[in-house]
């Protein structure tokens, strides 16, 4: 069993990070295109998921360059015509 357990984990690895890179929008994939995003996951089958988990898979919501922040106003208090007319 022992020989099989790292064959197994690295197959799960592979599995999870192609649905995942699969499942991405392409405008919210960093560094590479999906398309050498997943040839990278295929063919090298360890460092590819590991590549995708640190530079290509989108950061948590709310972090980074806030690309997850809503568009500018957020309301009428924000919103410099709305405070010039009261």
């Amino acid at each position: 069993m022992l020989r099989v357990l790292p064959t197994l984990l690295l197959l799960v690895l592979t599995i999870y990070a192609l649905v995942e890179c699969i499942q991405t929008e392409p405008s919210r994939q960093r560094n590479l295109p999906k398309a050498l995003w997943l040839l990278l996951i295929l063919v090298l089958p360890l460092i590819g998921p590991i590549a995708w988990f640190l530079a290509g898979r989108p950061g948590p919501a709310g972090r980074g360059r806030g690309t997850n922040r809503p568009p500018y106003p957020r309301g009428p208090d924000d919103d410099p015509d709305f405070l010039r007319n009261l």
